[in-house]
């Protein structure tokens, strides 16, 4: 037998696993639910450095992705409503757009990483 703590939406239940015999029957008595458990904390990514001339305005994802396509690099001036960074989410191409008129003073994503909801893309001047 093998006891497991496994965590559903936040609720940690202890589970034993008796292994059968082959025949695809396992059984598994669960106990009551254990005290809920922190999830494990994620860890931390080191941060990118940003440019010397890094921006104030932050350009940031609006959800969970990858970064698909830089579609202004640092220099390219961009008005309100333009695409600054494309990502990939769920197999669909979103538009990352400036949030105001202004120039791109940093980028600090690169193609294909791997990205969080609210995470620092780029900056503005």
């Amino acid at each position: 037998m093998k006891n497991y703590t496994i965590t559903v939406n936040g609720t940690a239940y202890d589970v034993v696993v008796e292994e059968g015999a082959g025949n695809g029957a396992a059984v598994a008595p669960v106990k009551a639910p254990a005290a809920p458990k922190a999830a494990p904390a994620a860890p931390a990514a080191a941060p990118k450095a940003a440019s010397a001339g890094a921006g104030s305005i932050r350009v940031e994802a609006g959800a969970a992705g990858k970064v698909f396509k830089i579609e202004a690099p640092v220099g390219t001036a961009v008005k309100k409503g333009d695409p600054v960074v494309i990502i990939e989410a769920m197999k669909m191409e979103i538009p990352v757009v400036a949030p105001q008129d202004g120039t791109v003073a940093s980028i600090d994503v690169a193609v294909g990483d791997a990205i969080e909801a609210g995470a620092l893309l780029a900056t503005l001047n």
